[in-house]
């Protein structure tokens, strides 16, 4: 059993991603070639923003739009304590301090009284500008935006969602990377579209900002002279290989596996509910898992039923073992315990199990039995 099957959706999708990538071979275009922008045509429209600028990695569409935006050293970035270290470690790197925000207990989202609560604590102290707001769509599920969204007026914050994890899903029908004034995702292999190496992209309704984004990904250059560079960017672009990849993908993750992956949420929740803490859907949302996390009652608990599972084969992850503030990275910065109750609680119970849209209801009743005979 794989924890995330990317060899069966290659076997499944193989006469379609063989045929875009021999189209690729044929041009000989590999970078930027025409695959590019068909893709960020088609996804734009999928997610419903006005422009898509795909660049090479989920971490560089974060910090391309930092740098869009004139982010740097004062300002304040305001991101959950509870994700991959890129949605911090983004805003470090344009020389802004991240603000670690506390997660709401049944989302794994950012909370946002904790959010505000931390903006005002900031302000408060008086050492940075708050700026941005960093909401991360965790596991699958966006988060709570239309609370966000009336945060980010009151204090005249810019909104950059990080649908990495969140690309398929949907509140109400508004899909995850239309939210805010820009959002991100990425192509990591083991995202809910993935291609096979890294890639990313970013979402905006405005056409000025799309236009410095491109510029930024080709290392500044102007868009009339690639020999005249109009500002400082980074070399961050999409290659044509992964775009083409890609375009296979979308069609499948549109036609069907999304629908897969929910209804492999439902066979473990209706097998798991009472016996550990499933994941929890608000109405109104659609979530396309990227991953499927539960929670048990200690770490104790946790890791000794992980340990078991593997003994049987059954793969499983711990998203995440330590919130942001207590990366080694931002020792300096002090973060207090206090702040991170519901991250604290989280990071020693959480724990992944296989998802992914070729998994068969036979894995998902023998992964549900293990863990049922193993608490029992």
């Amino acid at each position: 059993m794989r924890f995330r099957d990317l060899e069966a959706q290659y076997l499944h999708l193989k006469p379609e991603i063989d045929r875009e990538i021999s189209a690729v071979l044929d041009e000989a275009a590999f970078i930027l070639g025409r695959q590019v922008g068909e893709l960020e045509k088609k996804l734009a429209a999928y997610v419903g923003a006005r422009h898509c600028v795909s660049c090479a990695n989920g971490t560089d569409a974060l910090q391309l739009v930092l740098m869009a935006w004139g982010i740097g050293e004062g300002d304040a970035v305001f991101t959950s304590d509870f994700t991959f270290f890129a949605s911090a470690g983004t805003a470090s790197i344009v020389g802004a301090t991240p603000v670690l925000v506390d997660i709401d207990p049944r989302t794994f989202n950012l909370c946002p009284t904790a959010l505000e609560e931390a903006i005002v604590r900031t302000v408060r102290e008086g050492r940075l500008r708050p700026r941005v707001i960093m909401p991360v769509d965790l596991f699958g599920l966006p988060a709570d935006y239309p609370r966000i969204d009336a945060i980010a007026e009151k204090y005249g914050l810019k909104i950059l969602e990080d649908g990495a994890q969140g690309f398929g899903g949907h509140i109400r029908g508004r899909r995850a990377c239309s939210f805010g004034d820009a959002a991100t995702t990425s192509f990591f292999p083991s995202k809910p579209l993935g291609c096979y190496g890294d890639g990313g992209a970013i979402f905006t309704d405005d056409g000025a900002l799309a236009e410095v984004l491109r510029s930024l990904r080709a290392q500044g250059r102007s868009p009339e002279d690639k020999y005249d560079n109009r500002g400082i960017g980074i070399n961050s672009r999409l290659d044509t290989l992964q775009a083409a990849i890609l375009l296979a993908k979308l069609r499948a993750l549109e036609k069907f596996e999304l629908d897969a992956v929910n209804a492999t949420a439902a066979r473990y929740g209706e097998r798991l509910r009472g016996a550990v803490v499933t994941p929890y859907i608000p109405e109104g949302y659609y979530s396309s898992w990227a991953q499927y996390t539960i929670l048990l009652e200690t770490r104790e608990q946790r890791d000794r039923l992980k340990a078991r599972l593997a003994a049987v084969g059954i793969p499983t992850m711990i998203y995440y073992p330590r919130g942001l503030h207590q990366q080694t990275a931002y020792a300096h910065m002090r973060f207090s315990d206090e702040w991170y109750p519901h991250t604290l609680a989280a990071v020693g119970r959480v724990l992944s199990l296989p998802m992914h849209p070729y998994l068969a209801k036979e894995d998902v009743d023998m992964v549900c039995e293990a863990i049922l005979e193993n608490l029992a």
